[in-house]
């Protein structure tokens, strides 16, 4: 078929993977980038799960709890803290890009509007992909075993992989709106207390009762609740209805971000040429 004749839908999707080639040619000539970003995850994972992990208990092992008890309690949550932090990266890729001019270039070049921002959604989740693949390989060497089939564990990945999607589009936003890359850089300070106070490396029911139930309707909470249930591994519910609910709201939290950040992201994006 004539490039001419070819539809809106090809061209959007042909763009689209032309950004998304675009940062993969950037990561192997400057390698330095994704080898922090998936560097990162596994010194986090080797921290937690031995340097402190040996002065933790898991969630209902009692005194006779391990430390390999705690690391099988911990690794879901792991998985969830890379895939939230993985906003601040996206945050810092698009602010970059629009600090050098680079966005508005894309944009006056004839291709599809959609495709500066649905590229960046695809890179970051392959990135997820890969940062998954890393993390899996290393908790499986730390002793971590996922116990509840194959399907279930692919439900659980497939969780991970959602809560990503939904933060890509925050991350987006956020790098539309900051001034520069030292800004997005900022964005740990929101992030750390984020994951900290959640049900990733501790159970809500060992925290005071107000800071419990803050935790316990933290997003991150549900879905490292739901991820542990898919794997097999130990759930320490604190027995609220969002915590026995935590399946049904590691869907329902990712798609009410999706539902606010993809809007104004998109609003952001087209009004960058007012």
């Amino acid at each position: 078929m004539p490039l001419a004749g070819r539809s809106r839908a090809y061209w959007a999707v042909a763009d689209c993977w032309n950004i998304v080639r675009r940062t993969l040619v950037h990561y192997r000539r400057k390698p330095v980038f994704i080898a922090w970003q998936l560097g990162f995850p596994i010194v986090s994972v080797l921290l937690y799960g031995y340097v402190f992990g040996g002065a933790m208990r898991p969630p209902g092992g009692g005194d006779g709890g391990t430390a390999a008890d705690y690391r099988a309690y911990l690794m879901p949550g792991m998985f969830v803290t890379t895939m939230a932090f993985g906003f601040m990266s996206t945050a810092t890729a698009v602010v970059t890009d629009a600090q050098k001019g680079v966005t508005d270039r894309f944009r006056s070049m004839p291709m599809a509007p959609s495709a500066v921002v649905t590229g960046r959604g695809v890179t970051d989740l392959l990135t997820a992909c890969a940062e998954l693949t890393i993390l899996a390989a290393t908790a499986l060497a730390m002793g971590w075993r996922a116990d509840g089939g194959v399907a279930a564990t692919a439900g659980a990945f497939a969780l991970l992989l959602w809560l990503r999607f939904a933060l890509i589009w925050l991350g987006v936003w956020l790098g539309l709106v900051l001034p520069n890359a030292e800004a997005a850089g900022s964005l740990y300070a929101v992030a750390f207390p984020l994951t900290m106070i959640s049900s990733i490396f501790v159970p809500t029911s060992t925290m005071p009762g107000w800071l419990g139930a803050v935790a316990a309707w933290n997003p991150l909470s549900s879905t490292a609740s739901a991820a542990r249930g898919l794997f097999g591994n130990e759930v320490a519910s604190d027995g609220s209805w969002v915590q026995e609910n935590a399946l049904l709201m590691a869907v329902v939290w990712p798609l009410a971000v999706t539902a606010v950040c993809l809007p104004l992201a998109v609003r952001r994006f087209r009004g960058l040429s007012r």
